[in-house]
């Protein structure tokens, strides 16, 4: 037998296998080495923002001339639950920011908010001495890095959502509350917030319900802030979750313009910490050190939150209104669309309405024509019934330069009148 033909294991296929996010990212890999003329409106890339590089820039600078914190960051060890003057650093923020009530023992550092959910997603769910415990999506679409990450089958549900129509060409996401059940084998809930991929945020009447609910079964609510709050807040309107204990947020660093350093931040009750440092202690040994290092400095002061309220929000307001533009201008009246409101994040979520085609169709064809976007069937998961909505929507990112971000949207609208005929 060649090394070719040894079998997998049952978790070896389901983590080896084809997925959404795997796709996601080889399309992205390829055409930032291989194919550098394709419009990439498809992956969660931050945006090139001059002010926020400047600063990433100095901190850099800062490093490099102290030879000693720089040795110090490249050549050693951190606990696998993260720096602890990091850790204390970011909880002196979060208490004094946003007025959370959290020590450095309520913090864990991990190398990114994906492989954070994938730990907390397996030690919370999966196959236990009660029976199956699940984790509970309660607003599709979600987040395309979440499907695949269970370690046994049967693993996820997901609630269905309410669509508020909201004109000719708008729409909202709601949780359906009618349809949302804590049955006794559910573990945990997780929404993401503002919402990857529709860039929709919970309203507080929402984030409180949800929260009561998980208080009244015991069970932890988790957030993922990683577009959000605290930063890099890219939050159109005034809502901004609160922690409490008994919750799990995520914080990442990527979308403060530092995919690269591959650092989030966990905000959860001891107990959690503690498990998922002991996790991480034998998937990764450690974090990387340099995201920490450049961060630290910045959680003394208001310079964070004013980065993300004076810059990054309203960089990408413009963009996501400017691609609103070009594209409602692209699309006309000739077929029915609608975007989901812009409420946050990256991303427009275009439904196109009874599209005669399935989106992954639509995907392959403008791929062929140097266009990268996401067909939206990969955001619906941990359903035991087929949904034909997301087949007719698709994910796309306008952080790229504008001038691309236009091409490939009129790309896209001269694809979308094609396939309507």
């Amino acid at each position: 037998m060649s090394i070719s033909q040894i079998p997998f294991s049952d978790i070896g296929n389901r983590l080896a296998g084809p997925s959404g996010i795997q796709e996601l990212m080889d399309d992205c890999g390829q055409a930032l080495t291989l194919y550098p003329d394709m419009r990439m409106l498809g992956g969660g890339q931050p945006a090139a923002i001059p002010e926020v590089q400047a600063i990433w820039r100095q901190r850099m600078s800062e490093l490099l001339a102290d030879g000693a914190a720089l040795d110090k960051t490249l050549l050693n060890y951190d606990p696998p639950g993260g720096n602890p003057l990091f850790r204390e650093a970011m909880a002196g923020f979060l208490k004094r920011e946003c007025g959370w009530d959290v020590t450095r023992e309520n913090i864990a550092v991990m190398p990114s908010s994906q492989s954070a959910c994938f730990l907390l997603f397996n030690l919370l769910a999966g196959d236990s001495p009660t029976g199956k415990r699940r984790i509970l999506f309660p607003l599709l679409p979600e987040y395309i890095g979440y499907a695949n990450q269970a370690l046994c089958s049967d693993q996820f549900r997901a609630v269905l959502p309410k669509i508020e129509e909201r004109g000719e060409h708008e729409i909202k996401y709601h949780v359906d509350f009618d349809q949302l059940k804590i049955t006794p084998d559910i573990a945990a809930m997780c929404v993401s917030c503002p919402t990857n991929p529709t860039g929709n945020v919970l309203t507080p009447e929402e984030f409180s319900r949800l929260r009561d609910l998980a208080r009244e079964n015991g069970i932890p609510l988790m957030i993922d802030n990683a577009y959000g709050h605290p930063f890099p807040g890219v939050i159109h309107g005034d809502f901004r979750p609160d922690w409490e204990p008994g919750m799990i947020f995520s914080i990442s660093l990527s979308k403060l313009g530092l995919p690269g350093v591959r650092t989030s931040v966990i905000i959860a009750d001891p107990a959690i910490v503690k498990a998922l440092s002991n996790m991480n202690a034998i998937v990764s040994l450690a974090n990387g050190n340099v995201g920490q290092a450049l961060l630290t400095p910045l959680l003394a002061d208001g310079r964070l939150i004013k980065l993300g309220s004076d810059v990054i929000r309203p960089f990408y307001k413009e963009r996501s209104d400017f691609a609103k533009g070009v594209l409602s201008h692209a699309l006309g009246d000739q077929m029915e669309w609608a975007l989901h409101a812009q409420e946050g994040a990256f991303f427009l979520w275009l439904w196109l309405k009874k599209l005669p085609i399935p989106a992954a169709e639509l995907y392959r064809r403008l791929k062929a024509r140097k266009v990268l976007v996401i067909p939206g069937h990969y955001f619906a998961y941990g359903l035991d019934q087929e949904w034909k909505h997301p087949h007719e929507c698709l994910r796309l990112t306008y952080s790229q330069p504008q001038s691309i971000v236009q091409e490939g949207l009129e790309i896209l609208a001269e694809e979308a009148r094609k396939a309507f005929g």
